[in-house]
């Protein structure tokens, strides 16, 4: 057994996620906990909502509210989604606590005091029209570097590179269009170059990783500059220096606040297990956690944050960049084990867009569909490695021809021909087993190492999609057995034969697809008379702020119960009882129905 962290990126509290959100964050992380935990590790999955930064301050002033209720607002709302696809966290929880600003504090100090944060003057943006602060992300104009003309101020999603928003040519706000005026300020800036050496070293003995992360990670290494840390904003966590900690107008940086979650969410799940040091196990390089392994789970947009600016922090407070230094009071502290990047959702050709109305949220998405049928798409044909477009017409033909007529045909023709004709998973005959049968269990039991191997190297599609090849090889076994001609009593037992191997087969199936099914996982696990947890589900609970703050909702939940990743032998004898369709088949209007929503 080894501890396991998964590290699942933050979605931003401005707004409910969409689909395009959970299949780069949400579902291949917890497809990947759900395995490992199966597999006997001792799995620490963490994240929670981003709740600070410019866009929050903005739409509440938009909104006539403050940041702290829509905040509070879309946690909720995100929360419930999350919950609704069944995404098995140890703690959701958010970056508003008083645990986390005490976490983000003491990583700054710890920095500061190492040498790798550096006070800078610098020439900030302001509006001329009202005088407040224009933060970089609302800045917009073209790429000094590539050219790209939609370039934020703070990083060309284009090339990739940061940039400052005084390098930007022809900017112009975003929130009015207006040229922004650049005055003097003083902010904090992370010492990027001094922790060069230290990140290169790291990154060369990263091996395993796609190959797109590891070479735009490298990259990036070339032209390395110092990057603000704080900002001029009232919305955020206090910067924890003399002269500065009071100051109503500036605040940490939303990118530096919202990476150190991982590591604060941890420590606030640690608190609530009763053993406050337990997330030491997962965080700490020396003792117990040095063997650790983290993987980091978020969309393409997101790597640099990931691969660089977040081990930066790391090592830095740590003291093993350029300047050496002494860890702070949390010690040295893991860096990652792997970064796993996905690529862009599109949908119907285009980019998912919230203002364009080129979007469907995942609530909406559960209201009309089953969440195993948007999680087998994710896995099946989502965007682990390239863009990939989701389209109606592919969501139906996936969840009728795979999902309906392959996995839900086989579990409903076994079980529904062994409840009608033995009432119970049916003996098998003291004659012994025939090739076929031998072969159709063997291609079931190889499928556990080959599917496994496969979620722990991040290829959910090629994982998926060798489960499925179990399920295919049942269905082409029972059609050439036609356990169904067998109608006589001397037939009896070799009808039994051919029904216990298939449901044998479909329990093993069902293991195997629970980590990316988990709530049809359940339902097949009953139809076969099992009782108990077989898919273990997160729950909702509103609990107290640790330090005294406003209470909110988390997600949490009993990971110890469930499958484990093998093949369990089933009882003959156990009762069956006529199944219901695990799956729903769609009518084909639904892409015509869902077509006229997007053009509304």
């Amino acid at each position: 057994m080894s501890h396991v962290l998964a590290a699942v990126a933050w979605p931003y509290a401005n707004g409910p996620r969409h689909i395009g959100h959970v299949s780069g964050f949400g579902v291949p992380s917890d497809v990947f906990a759900r395995y490992m935990r199966m597999a006997g590790h001792d799995v620490l999955m963490v994240s929670g909502t981003d709740e600070h930064g410019t866009p929050i301050q903005v739409q509440a002033d938009a909104d006539g509210v403050t940041p702290r209720e829509l905040a509070d607002r879309y946690n909720r709302v995100i929360v419930e989604d999350l919950h609704g696809l069944g995404l098995s966290y140890d703690l959701f929880t958010r970056t508003t606590t008083r645990n986390h600003y005490a976490v983000v504090q003491e990583l700054f100090e710890g920095m500061y005091r190492n040498g790798y944060i550096v006070p800078k003057t610098t020439m900030g943006a302001i509006s001329p029209s009202t005088g407040r602060t224009l933060p970089d992300r609302y800045i917009e104009g073209t790429c000094p570097i590539c050219g790209y003309d939609s370039a934020r101020g703070d990083q060309c999603d284009n090339c990739g590179n940061q940039l400052d928003p005084i390098d930007l040519i022809d900017p112009k706000s975003r929130i009015n269009g207006e040229t922004p005026k650049f005055v003097e300020t003083e902010h904090f800036f992370l010492d990027l170059p001094a922790l060069a050496e230290v990140l290169r070293q790291w990154l060369d003995t990263r091996d395993g990783w796609r190959p797109n992360v590891l070479r735009f990670s490298r990259n990036l290494l070339d032209d390395l500059q110092p990057r603000a840390i704080t900002r001029d904003l009232e919305w955020g966590v206090p910067i924890p220096l003399d002269d500065w900690r009071d100051r109503p107008d500036k605040r940490i940086y939303v990118w530096f606040d919202a990476v150190i979650g991982y590591l604060s969410a941890s420590i606030e799940w640690a608190r609530r297990s009763g053993d406050p040091e337990a997330w030491r196990r997962w965080w700490s390089t020396d003792g117990e956690g040095k063997d650790a392994r983290s993987y980091y789970f978020m969309g393409k947009d997101n790597i640099v944050f990931h691969s660089v600016i977040w081990p930066a922090l790391l090592s830095g407070y740590s003291g093993e960049g350029s300047r050496d230094g002494e860890p702070g009071q949390l010690g040295r502290l893991n860096l990652p084990t792997e970064v796993v990047s996905s690529e862009y959702l599109t949908m119907e050709g285009r980019k998912f867009s919230s203002s364009r109305k080129v979007v469907i949220y995942v609530r909406d998405f559960l209201e009309r569909y089953d969440a195993d049928a948007l999680r087998y798409f994710i896995a099946a044909a989502g965007p682990e490695s390239n863009d990939t477009d989701f389209t109606w017409a592919e969501f139906l033909r996936r969840n009728n021809d795979e999902l309906v007529a392959g996995w839900g045909n086989l579990v409903n023709r076994s079980v529904s021909m062994a409840a009608k004709n033995f009432g119970a998973i049916p003996p098998v005959d003291p004659a012994g087993l025939t090739e076929a049968d031998e072969a159709l269990l063997a291609v079931a039991r190889a499928g556990f190492a080959t599917v496994g191997d496969l979620i722990g190297r991040h290829r959910q599609k090629q994982a998926i999609g060798e489960a499925m090849k179990v399920v295919a090889e049942a269905n082409r076994y029972l059609s050439e057995q036609a356990p169904w001609k067998l109608k006589t009593e001397a037939d009896k037992p070799r009808q039994g034969t051919i029904l216990h191997v298939a449901l044998q087969v479909v329990s093993d199936a069902n293991t195997l697809l629970t980590p990316f099914l988990p709530h049809s996982a359940q339902q097949v696990h009953e139809l076969l008379g099992g009782t108990g947890v077989h898919a273990p589900m997160p729950v909702i609970e509103q609990v107290d702020d640790l330090d005294g703050g406003p209470s909110y909702p988390v997600l949490t939940g009993d990971y110890t119960v469930g499958a484990r990743w093998e093949s369990v032998p089933l009882e003959s004898g156990r009762p069956l009882a006529p199944p219901k369709p695990v799956f729903r088949k769609l009518d084909p209007s639904i892409v015509d129905e869902e077509l006229a929503r997007l053009a509304e």
